[in-house]
């Protein structure tokens, strides 16, 4: 049981789960961030424009059942498309902060590879060390 307790703070410790951690809690704060800015600034202009909030748009499929009291026998059964809507926003403007942020990671890190090669050797030069070998073996 000491083995496995060793090896897993060994796991946890090393550097790239703890990266990870800090990943996860920044784009769960990232998600949060762009929740609002979907429901808050752009939704609202949008349906202001198409003439109801899209939080609470739906569809009815069967409404609810009600008796003679008023009380609800059935609750109505509603696709909440406008929901859907909302959430789809969220997720594509997510996926293209991801996108974009991958893709300048990767132009950085293509500019660090790209480090200028020794030139290569031309025939000349490879000619010129034959000759040189070649004297070296017969003096020596």
């Amino acid at each position: 049981m000491g083995k496995f307790i060793q090896e897993f703070k060994e796991f946890a410790l090393k550097g790239n789960v703890m990266d990870m951690a800090v990943g996860i809690i920044i784009g769960g704060a990232f998600g949060k961030i762009i929740t609002s800015l979907v429901n808050d600034i752009i939704m609202p202009p949008i349906g202001l424009i198409t003439g109801n909030s899209f939080a609470d748009a739906k569809y009815v499929l069967r409404p609810a059942e009600l008796d003679a009291a008023g009380e609800t026998v059935k609750e109505a059964i509603e696709l909440n498309w406008g929901n859907f809507v909302q959430t789809t926003v969220d997720f594509f403007i997510i996926a293209l902060c991801i996108f974009l942020m991958i893709k300048a990671m990767n132009s950085f890190r293509k500019k660090e590879e790209e480090q200028p090669e020794a030139p290569a050797a031309t025939p000349e030069d490879i000619e010129l060390l034959r000759e040189i070998r070649d004297e070296l073996k017969r003096r020596g």
